[in-house]
């Protein structure tokens, strides 16, 4: 769920044989409930803990249950100062955005303006392939196309510009001097190349600028008010928000790099500082990961879009029935659709989400239709010294803390 290093990674595996199909659980046992009774101090404390042991400036954990909702907010927005986070502090939301520009395609094939089934070609001319992707494909990271954020000369072109504006096309045009790596629909891959496309077929079919008509479409109707997609020249966030932190380049973000031993053990032992990268323009991702929001108004987003108040029943359901296995060999473990990740990670608890990574911010949203479950989380740093995607490392700790009989192991150290 990264921007760009972009497999959206499960909260955990499942348990052998546990079931992943989506729709309603049958629940915990009867008399007893699958939620643990949050004690308010006692999560903070937790959530600082794991927070700490990442090395995260600063996190924000919001919990909605039918008891009540819960925030953990913890350290600070801005290295050397001890302002703290909140649940209306507003940070880059990455690829969360394509659960908004998924959502629009959605609603334009909702209006009758696209077909699911359409060609890519039909919209976008000069896609390799594109006579045989369809939209569908697109949405489901089953293209084949090359994902531009992968390509080397992207980072370093941010590295050496942070301020560098890419449009669209700019991007595509990394893609597509490298060729497919498979045929349209015989695999998955988590690509950011396809949402950047998606974003010029709503632009195209809607009319209007993407911002535009997801302001008009989405966020005013659900009352996100914090939410916003810059303008590719502008690379401000707007007040009350959190910088954000990476150890090394932004191909670390980008790529499945580990980090060397000396920046581990100089990041650890504090002789090595995070690099700020809270203004670097964000526009090589608009589409794809260009948003800015905060949590209050995510976790109001992901439980209307889960819970089918965004489309209609019919296309509500097409939704919900667009999900595949990641992996074919595991046809239980995690699936990806149209914009939305799945996974069950215990017999009465499944969530339908999506998360975020690039340079500086690392986040993570997702609804229990079941259990009427809603959770955000958010750092200010990307990776932790060990490389661990910070907002999933912390995932088994607050799901522990949310549900009754759950023990998820840590989040594994990248090798």
């Amino acid at each position: 769920m990264p921007l760009s290093r972009c497999t959206p990674s499960a909260p955990t595996t499942a348990p052998p044989g546990t079931p992943a199909q989506p729709g309603p659980t049958t629940g915990a046992a009867p008399g007893q409930s699958a939620l643990k009774t949050i004690d308010p101090a006692a999560f903070q404390a937790t959530v600082a803990a794991a927070a700490k042991e990442l090395m995260v400036p600063g996190a924000v954990v919001l919990v909605r249950t039918p008891q009540g909702t819960y925030t953990a907010a913890v350290g600070t927005t801005q290295l050397g100062t001890s302002t703290p986070p909140a649940a209306d502090t507003h940070f880059r939301v990455a690829s969360n955005t394509k659960t908004m520009t998924s959502a629009l395609i959605v609603l334009l094939a909702q209006d009758g303006k696209l077909r699911f089934t359409d060609p890519v070609s039909r919209y976008v001319p000069g896609v390799p392939n594109g006579d045989t992707i369809t939209l569908a494909q697109l949405l489901k990271m089953r293209s084949g196309l090359y994902d531009y954020t992968e390509a080397p000369e992207l980072a370093a072109a941010m590295d050496a510009d942070p301020a560098k504006v890419f449009t669209p096309q700019d991007v595509l045009a990394i893609a597509f001097r490298h060729p497919p790596v498979f045929p349209p629909g015989t695999a998955y891959q988590y690509n950011n190349t396809n949402y950047a496309l998606l974003g010029l077929v709503a632009e195209k079919v809607g009319g209007r600028p993407l911002a535009q008509q997801m302001q008009e479409r989405l966020w005013g109707p659900f009352g996100l008010r914090q939410t916003s997609l810059p303008a590719t020249t502008d690379t401000t966030i707007p007040a009350g928000y959190s910088h954000g932190y990476l150890y090394g380049g932004s191909e670390y973000a980008f790529v499945d790099k580990p980090y060397p031993p000396d920046l581990q053990a100089a990041a650890r032992a504090g002789t090595l500082q995070p690099t700020d990268y809270t203004r670097q323009n964000p526009s090589y991702a608009t589409a794809a990961g260009g948003a800015i929001s905060t949590s209050a108004d995510l976790a109001t987003w992901i439980r209307a879009l889960v819970s089918g108040k965004v489309f209609n029943a019919d296309f509500q359901r097409q939704w919900l029935d667009s999900l595949q296995p990641e992996d074919p060999n595991a046809p239980d473990g995690q699936k990806y659709g149209y914009g939305i990740a799945y996974q069950r990670f215990a017999p009465t608890a499944a969530m339908w989400y999506h998360g975020g990574e690039l340079p500086g911010f690392n986040s993570h949203i997702g609804y229990d239709p079941a259990n009427d479950v809603t959770l955000t989380v958010w750092t200010n740093l990307t990776l932790s010294p060990d490389g661990r995607t910070t907002a999933v490392a912390l995932l088994p700790t607050i799901l522990n803390e949310i549900y009754t009989g759950l023990s998820l192991p840590p989040a594994p150290t990248p090798t």
